[in-house]
């Protein structure tokens, strides 16, 4: 379904001459060092064509690597353009047999020089690169006062230029027609079948191409050879069979969504989400927003993202029909790229999702909180010292899929934030969120009689245990600050965590220093106010305090300490 999808989405752009996706038989693929030759083969200089504080590599379009793997791999290269061991013989490692594989390397890619050489009969520019090997001048590029920044990257790719001329020998006019005349559909093996993308008969693909993701390059789809993936005789790829067009279509439209300025990318922590529309939709051009860090230059674009959403603005029905929309959540793994959802759907059900997620995280805050919105915000909120790297990979994933889809959120969401809470001994407004955000969604899809609905703020009819011990703490931690005033630590800081999960060995004592701090409140009025509030809480709770709360109880107790001490901020609270 997957691979369907992508197949569908490079026809939808191949369509569009516009859309700039890689035509058959090619790829983008960085550059970041070019071997500047002349006509009679002399190495001119060695060229860097990186840019900007990240250093990345110009982008060309060259013509398609080819799928390698094995021991063999080294038979193969890819057409005027690959790593330093194929185009020097440089190897990556300083061992015997690195420097065996690069030798192998090296021959093999000056073969295909001279192979592309006699095919092309007369052509200067192929001639000159021939004449770079046989005169042994590949040698000089090490001497090059670059070549110690080429080295930096590890497997860096290297291709080569006339002097004084504008592009790349691998994008000449010569070059990509005999690229263009090579048939994709040529068998050159003994896997012919039916294709499970096309359904038409024709050469399977034996290895699929690699996409890069997470600053490595991996396959999503590929069999180990002889370590028990072989199945009714079948070996590597022919174990799902899909052609070689379907194959390039498909790794082409998914390293395209994929790459460095895709604006159809979100990357958060090791997840990268790519998502697509069926046709132009304006959620597609708002759906990074409501995930990513916001731009340091424009902060509020999630909420004006957020606000678009509540007014449907984002929608663009066409022909009163929604468009399909596509969210595929990848992750790196040892060996192979990890897919950690899929989910297929209209843009109007997609964002009717995003926009109850929205609705369920909202809580009341003060007036000083600029109000972040994105799930970045909440993935921080959840992570020790804020790093979404410190949230477990399968978790964020999870947390995600329920955004998209509208189901609902891992139990680990609530224990990872609950956590969160009692080690900062505080509760802020978006873990807040998260714990109303959480209950709320799991009583209205697991619950089959009272539903469960935690309100935006103080609820005095809220009569869970949980919740009223929350707004009892939050009373005595305020009745020590007005009596203590400018106290460096409350009872906060030295209770809220024992208070949250054991009240009843807690709580007594609290009580007991109720009584001194009361006292110490000059205003009796404002004294009487509290007492009263103390009372009405009180009358609630059960006489015989629970000696212990569960999870779920003790994000009730969050909700009630933070709602309470929000309601004696109401003059700084928005709703």
């Amino acid at each position: 379904m997957i691979l369907q999808a992508l197949y569908n989405y490079y026809r939808q752009k191949a369509a569009d001459p516009e859309s700039g996706i890689a035509p058959p038989g090619f790829e983008w693929k960085e550059i970041p060092f070019i071997i500047v030759i002349d006509m009679d083969g002399n190495f001119i200089a060695l060229e860097d064509t990186r840019k900007g504080k990240t250093k990345r590599g110009e982008t060309y379009l060259l013509p398609k690597s080819t799928g390698r793997s094995g021991s063999n791999s080294w038979m193969t290269s890819n057409l005027l353009w690959d790593h330093y061991g194929y185009v020097l013989g440089i190897p990556r490692g300083d061992d015997a047999k690195s420097n065996e594989m690069a030798k192998k390397q090296l021959l093999t890619f000056v073969q295909n020089v001279e192979s592309l050489k006699e095919h092309l009969g007369k052509n200067d520019a192929v001639a000159a690169v021939a004449l770079f090997y046989e005169k042994e001048e590949y040698k000089k590029v090490s001497s090059s006062d670059k070549w110690h920044e080429c080295m930096k990257i590890i497997g860096c790719n290297m291709s080569f230029r006339i002097k004084d001329d504008a592009f790349l020998i691998p994008c000449s006019k010569s070059v990509r027609l005999y690229v263009e005349s090579l048939d994709l559909n040529q068998s050159d093996e003994e896997g012919l079948g039916i294709c499970l993308l096309t359904g038409l008969y024709g050469p399977i693909a034996r290895i699929h191409g690699d996409t890069p993701i997470n600053k490595d390059s991996k396959k999503i789809v590929s069999f180990q050879k002889n370590s028990g993936y072989d199945s009714y005789g079948k070996e590597q790829a022919y174990n799902a069979p899909i052609s070689k067009i379907a194959e390039f279509a498909y790794t082409t439209a998914l390293n395209g969504l994929l790459s460095r300025n895709s604006k159809n990318k979100v990357q958060i922590g090791d997840i990268t989400i790519v998502f697509w529309a069926e046709r132009q939709s304006e959620l597609e051009q708002l759906f990074p927003s409501f995930f990513c860090f916001p731009k340091t230059d424009d902060s509020e674009v999630d909420a004006r993202a957020v606000a678009a959403l509540n007014d449907n603005a984002c929608l663009s029905v066409t022909d009163g029909e929604s468009e399909r929309f596509c969210v595929l959540g990848l992750g790196p793994n040892a060996a192979r790229i990890s897919v950690r959802f899929w989910h297929e759907s209209t843009d109007g059900e997609i964002a009717a999702a995003i926009r109850q997620h929205f609705e369920d995280i909202d809580i009341v805050r003060s007036t000083y909180d600029t109000g972040h919105y994105s799930v970045y915000w909440l993935l921080s909120a959840m992570a020790t010292e804020n790093k979404i790297d410190n949230i477990p990979s399968n978790m964020a994933s999870q947390i995600l899929r329920a955004i998209v889809t509208g189901e609902a959120y891992p139990l680990t969401m609530l224990h990872q934030t609950v956590l969160r809470i009692r080690a900062m001994r505080n509760v802020r407004r978006m873990q807040a969120g998260i714990l109303k955000a959480y209950l709320n969604r799991s009583s209205r899809i697991h619950s089959f009689s009272e539903k469960e609905a935690i309100s935006m703020s103080l609820d005095e009819t809220n009569m869970r245990t949980g919740y009223l011990l929350g707004r009892l703490f939050a009373v005595l931690e305020k009745i020590q600050e007005q009596g203590v005033p400018g106290i460096h630590s409350t009872i906060r800081d030295h209770y809220y965590a024992s208070a949250s999960s054991t009240p009843s060995t807690v709580f007594p004592q609290l009580l007991k220093m109720k009584n001194y701090h009361l006292e110490r409140i000059k205003v009796r009025g404002l004294r009487r106010k509290y007492e009263n509030l103390l009372s009405e809480i009180m009358n609630r709770i059960q006489p015989d305090m629970p000696s212990g709360l569960v999870m779920e109880e003790q994000a009730r107790f969050a909700l009630g300490y933070y709602h309470q001490k929000s309601d004696f901020n109401k003059s700084l609270i928005i709703q």
